[in-house]
């Protein structure tokens, strides 16, 4: 018995290997190529990277290049002429642009760029278009209406939004450019409890506050730190 079983589980086993060397003959290329696409996915998913960086690298030489020159206008005509292929590169080039454009006195040129970035169609991250409007708020300047400018403000300063606090500041200001200094302490106070504000917006809350004539408190009611 010990012979007939051993004898019938050798066949089994043979036959068994059998089955299995006719399985891979038959389906073994789909292993194969399995193997292929999975080495092909990786090369292709590096050369990916590769590319991506450096795209990122040229981008970054390219906007350093931009801003190089000691002359103001040459960076501005540089920026302008800037063309990434990276739509977050692209912000990043168009905001440095706003700033010279300032710098240049060029307001109107730099606020119809801000603008731009507003109201683009392309694909960013909603910050970069939230610090546009505000970069536009300031570049418009007295030269546009105060109503105008304090219903983009509010709209900016709205709780829980990331430019709330610079917000509210630049609407105390515009309080007082309209002649209420009561009206922006009132409002430079309120800034100055809200448990978000940063050390130097506090500073310039508290400085402010005293050159109106008033006496800036914390959240506790007690005298802020100037």
């Amino acid at each position: 018995m010990s012979n007939t079983d051993s004898f019938i589980e050798e066949v089994t086993e043979e036959v068994r290997r059998d089955r299995v060397f006719g399985l891979m003959r038959r389906y073994g290329w789909i292993a194969v190529l399995g193997v292929v696409a999975i080495v092909g996915a990786a090369a292709a998913n590096e050369v990916r990277k590769n590319n991506a960086r450096a795209a990122a690298q040229d981008t970054g030489d390219a906007l350093i290049a931009a801003v190089s020159s000691s002359e103001a206008s040459e960076r501005v005509d540089a920026l302008a002429g800037l063309t990434t292929d990276s739509a977050n590169a692209q912000v990043i080039a168009d905001l440095l642009l706003a700033t010279h454009q300032l710098e240049v006195d060029a307001g109107e040129d730099a606020t119809a760029t801000l603008e731009g970035l507003v109201t683009s169609a392309q694909d960013m991250p909603d910050i970069y278009r939230q610090i546009a409007a505000f970069k536009a708020v300031l570049a418009q300047g007295a030269d546009t209406p105060a109503a105008d400018r304090r219903l983009a403000l509010e709209a900016l300063a709205a709780p829980g939004l990331p430019l709330s606090l610079l917000a509210r500041e630049q609407l105390a200001l515009l309080t007082l450019e309209e002649g209420d200094a009561e009206g922006a302490i009132s409002q430079l106070q309120e800034l100055l409890q809200d448990a978000a504000v940063t050390a130097g917006l506090r500073r310039r809350a508290s400085q402010l506050i005293v050159a109106l004539g008033g006496t800036p408190e914390n959240a506790f009611g007690a005298v802020a730190d100037q």
